[in-house]
């Protein structure tokens, strides 16, 4: 095998030109034998091979510094480097992220995980060169999705202002572009960047601006007759007309190519940005077909491309996405927002069914937030689903542009708790801390699937912000004897006993059965409370627990700072109520990739653990 050769980084030079087609193609069966058992992002990595195999081929890491926007896109790179052994483990516990990390590789530049973060991280990267006086060149990669956040061009006006090489790939893999634009303009790139062309051009502007009282004349009407040919062969324009060069487009899956228009951007002093087509799912006829399904995927067999599971039950996003649609179906001010997860957030029932009042506004959340505060303000419904940890992206709109007007707008937030595999930058365990500190919203999290069900249909007619959280992965079912109708601000009482309250937050209710299965084994008088309710704090269930029980406990799925369990605290002790009060919740810290049962008992909020710690403090 061609792959066995690459033992590190810079080894793929040595490999003859003649093999890079095999070595492509050993790359993807390597990826399609590895994921189908592990899962992970396999659209995405099958897209970007010969793309990356070019990187690595023109550059030399890691003197040289290659930044991949989110990173889900970074296998190749990553085997390419000599870690190859870490597929094994890839997204386990202890085992190799699916995302670029610094302390794992030298070669990896910049942590990733999240959209449109490249280019701003890549322009610091260039302007530190310089301030130090370094010599290396900086690349960083983003996709046409990614392209939809508004950082990212935040970041493209700031580089437009280089003086010194910057090159930005653009992994465009949805854009279609004819082929006799993409001919002439690759011309045209080649031979703007050629110094004979520089120089020219250059001299002939010194020359003309030189030509008293109509030399700026001139230079400029040949300006505006050049931009106006080149805006009609040209695709790049945007970028041009910003100050940025651009090269392409090019076929990411031609590696002579992409060498060539990767050499010629090197050359170039100043921001550069070089346009790539690539296939998502190339080389598997299944994640071609569905590169969406593939793009992050469970294990899966490999001759079908179906799940090596069948899922049985519902998950929580199935259970939002069905009462969406009976939402939709029941009220016509009704209105779905999302930020380029429809099929991730389970709207896509209701933009099929309801495509007029289905808004998908790409990566970008913090105008997510605020549509959905304009639509609010002008008199409809808007429920915005996104996932905990990209949420947190449009802090400052919740704050100012929700929250302070006071506006109805409702948050489904999907992925809170700990997700598992994707590691540090997608763990939903901190919305909670975030949003319970701005006046105006309230927070709710179900016990089960019949409860999220509740309180969707309770928020969308709650007259002010209001968040829904809940978990990744199967929906709970049990307790379903227990479905007193949701309240404002007021907990749910399951089991009233003596000795011990457990007051759980939302996924945390189905582990607090389990505690309290356990300890009533052992002789305990156990209380169990579904707080339903993070803000506002039902402040008579709290007294009442704390009259009867000589150890209260909370139990949320979120960090400590700021929680659930830490706002209980402060009541008790503000209010004068002398009990002793603990807190079961995610300690100050990251948490690292893994399954999620796992991931659990690190943390401590695993059945067994909270145990342990209730009968220490007995």
């Amino acid at each position: 095998m061609v792959l066995e050769k690459i033992e590190k980084e810079n080894d793929i030079k040595k490999i003859d030109q003649r093999d890079w087609d095999l070595l492509a193609q050993e790359i993807r069966e390597f990826f399609i034998e590895k994921l189908s058992v592990s899962g992970g992002h396999l659209a995405s990595n099958l897209g970007v091979v010969e793309l990356t195999m070019a990187l690595h081929l023109v550059f030399e890491l890691p003197k040289d510094k290659i930044i991949w926007d989110v990173g889900h896109q970074s296998y190749t790179h990553k085997l390419l480097t000599g870690r190859r052994a870490g597929f094994d483990n890839l997204r386990k516990y202890g085992g190799m992220s699916g995302f670029p990390k610094r302390h794992e590789s030298n070669c990896d530049s910049f942590d990733t995980g999240h959209s449109s973060t490249s280019i701003s991280a890549g322009l610091g990267y260039a302007m530190a060169r310089e301030i130090k006086g370094e010599n290396y060149k900086v690349i960083s990669v983003i996709g046409d999705g990614a392209l939809t956040g508004g950082m990212a061009y935040e970041a493209l006006n700031n580089a437009s202002k280089l003086d010194t090489n910057f090159i930005m790939i653009l992994n465009d893999n949805n854009m279609s572009i004819s082929e006799n634009v993409g001919g002439i303009s690759k011309y045209l790139s080649g031979l703007r960047t050629a110094e004979s062309y520089k120089e020219l051009k250059t001299g002939i502007t010194n020359s003309l601006s030189n030509i008293p009282k109509y030399g700026e004349r001139i230079v400029e009407r040949i300006r505006r007759t050049k931009s106006g040919l080149k805006q009609l062969v040209i695709p790049g324009m945007y970028f041009e007309n910003m100050g940025i060069l651009y090269l392409g487009p090019v076929d990411g899956h031609d590696i002579p190519a992409m060498i060539k228009v990767l050499k010629e951007a090197a050359k170039v002093d100043g921001a550069v940005l070089v346009h790539v087509l690539t296939e998502k799912g190339k080389g598997y006829a299944p994640a071609e077909r569905h590169p969406a399904r593939f793009h992050g995927t469970e294990p899966f067999c490999i001759d079908t491309g179906l799940p090596a599971k069948s899922r049985v039950k519902a998950n929580y996003t199935d259970i939002f996405s069905t009462v969406m649609r009976k939402l939709g179906d029941r009220d016509e001010k009704v209105v779905a927002v999302t930020a380029a997860m429809a099929d991730g957030t389970g709207l896509k029932r209701f933009r099929n069914m309801f495509p007029e009042r289905f808004f998908d506004v790409g990566i970008a959340e913090e105008h997510a937030v605020t549509f959905a505060a304009g639509l609010a303000a002008a008199g409809l419904k808007p429920i915005v689903a996104v996932y905990s940890s990209f949420l947190q992206r449009a802090y400052d709109q919740i704050l100012h542009d929700v929250c302070i007007q006071k506006l109805p707008v409702v948050f489904a937030i999907d992925r809170a708790g700990i997700v598992g595999s994707d590691g540090e930058t997608h763990q939903g365990i901190f919305d909670i801390s975030y949003l319970s500190i701005i006046p105006n919203m309230t927070i709710m999290a179900p016990k089960n699937k019949w409860e999220l069900s509740d309180m969707i249909k309770f928020a969308l007619n709650f007259n002010a912000p209001i968040a829904v959280r809940y978990p990744r992965g199967e929906a709970y079912d049990g307790l379903k004897e227990f479905r007193a109708p949701v309240e404002y601000g007021k907990c749910e009482l399951i089991y009233d006993e003596e000795e011990i309250a457990l007051i759980a937050l939302g996924s945390m209710v189905k582990t607090a059965e389990l505690v309290r299965n356990i300890l009533k084994s052992k002789g305990h008088k156990v209380s169990l409370v579904n707080a339903r309710f993070a803000k506002p704090l039902d402040k008579d269930m709290l007294r009442k627990v704390a009259g009867r029980h000589s150890l209260v406990v909370t139990m949320e799925e979120n960090v400590s700072h700021g929680g659930f369990g830490e706002m209980v605290r402060i009541f008790y002790t503000t209010a004068g109520i002398a009990v002793k009060c603990i807190s079961v919740a995610i300690r100050d810290e990251y948490v690292k990739h893994g399954s999620v049962d796992i991931l659990y008992h690190e943390t401590g909020i695993d059945a067994e653990s909270v145990v342990e710690v209730v009968e220490a403090n007995l």
